[in-house]
């Protein structure tokens, strides 16, 4: 079995009065967060950071301290067995608009009723829902 390693980050943006997180549907059809595969020596963040510019084309966004959550899965690939683990961080954008990679069929902003009803893989609507809390409780404490 290959082992895999991702990393990525639920991002969030305000708009309106209400928190939106930016989903995108990958060639497969799942609806997932923007997330990639670590390159060379990078350390989870960076490769997090880079995937949001990557796969959203957004560049004004940071990363929240205090929170990473990781799930993996076991999927087939030119005939071998891959065990992924993917690590998630929060990331909250000031930018409206996403642009859309090669990578992906289509992207959307959903508010988090819709998103956890959207996301097509267990374990990033387990870590949405623990994202969502956390940024209640943690992030809009310290602004």
């Amino acid at each position: 079995m290959i082992e895999a390693t991702s990393a990525g980050a639920i991002l969030f943006r305000d708009t309106r009065g209400r928190r939106e997180y930016l989903l995108l549907k990958s060639r497969p059809g799942d609806w997932e967060f923007p997330k990639g595969g670590v390159e060379g020596d990078e350390e989870l963040q960076q490769t997090a950071i880079r995937e949001v510019k990557e796969e959203a084309g957004i560049t004004n966004f940071r990363l929240i301290d205090g929170f990473r959550r990781d799930y993996d899965y076991v999927f087939e690939a030119g005939g071998n067995t891959i065990h992924k683990t993917v690590h998630l961080f929060i990331a909250h954008s000031e930018e409206a608009s996403a642009e859309l990679s090669q990578e992906h069929r289509d992207h959307q902003w959903r508010d988090y009723e819709q998103a956890i009803n959207t996301i097509t893989q267990d374990g990033p609507r387990e870590i949405l829902e623990e994202a969502h809390e956390f940024i209640d409780e943690e992030y809009y404490d310290e602004e």
